[in-house]
Parts: structure tokens; sequence; C-alpha cells
């Protein structure tokens, strides 16, 4: 939790070795709207505002949801829905966002009962793409 509280910058390498240590989550641990933050130490650019994701059932995942012109919660539909599954990533099972028109899966592990750590892994990058996500109340 210090490190997503601190707001800094973490490296891959850094965080790997701790993502791997963390809990599983099933299915039905992530449903619902979750806000999301990068370990990028706010360097990196967000001209969405990205807010986060929301998880209405497993084959429904709004992933990127940004706050739209009236405020409220939208997603941003160019990257389009997504679907969630448990799949094995460092010899955990655990839920998986999948994209429904991307090349992208999300890894999810558990830090507290309100806090995942994500891993992006987008096809052809290297996996060093580390976020956090925190459910609202």
């Amino acid at each position: 939790m210090q490190m997503i509280e601190s707001g800094d910058a973490y490296s891959a390498e850094t965080l790997m070795p701790l993502f791997e240590q963390l809990e599983p989550v099933n299915l039905d641990f992530m449903l619902g709207t979750w806000h999301g933050g990068k370990f990028d130490g706010g360097v990196e650019p967000d001209p969405l505002n990205w807010y986060g994701k929301r998880f209405n059932s497993i084959n429904d995942v709004e992933p990127i949801l940004y706050p739209g012109p009236d405020g409220e919660l939208q997603n941003y539909e160019k990257l389009g829905r997504a679907q969630i599954r448990e799949m094995v990533f460092a010899g955990q099972v655990s839920a998986a966002l999948i994209y429904d028109q991307q090349p992208i899966i999300d890894y999810f592990r558990k830090v507290n009962d309100n806090v995942v750590i994500g891993l992006g892994d987008i096809k052809g990058k290297p996996l060093d793409f580390f976020f956090h996500l925190t459910r609202d109340k």
C-alpha cells in the first residue's frame, strides 16, 4: 500500500516480484467500479484523464473509464469492451481481463479487500505496465 499511496514511479523490475507474491482473486471479487492509478510517478501523459475500470459482469467490462463532459463515467469505446476469466500467470490462477478487440490481457492480484494491482500484457510489447485499482465505495 505504501508504494501506491506514495504516487512515486516504480520499475517493472521492482514491481514484478511483488506482484508474483500477491494473492490471486476470483472473478466475483472484481465486480463493481474501480478507480485506477499508474506506477509512473505522474510523468506519463493522460489525455483521457483515466478514471479506472467497471466490471458489470464477467462478460461485460468497461476497461477504460474516463469522466465525460457531464462528469459521468463513460467507457472509451475506441478500445472496446472486455470480459474477465480465470487465467494462469506466474503459476497462479487469478482473474484476468481480456479485451474484446485489442491484444491486451490485464492480470490481477490482491493487495487487500479493496485494492488490486494489475499487470497489462500487451501483445508485442514488454511485460512492464503495472497499475493499481481501488474499489469504489
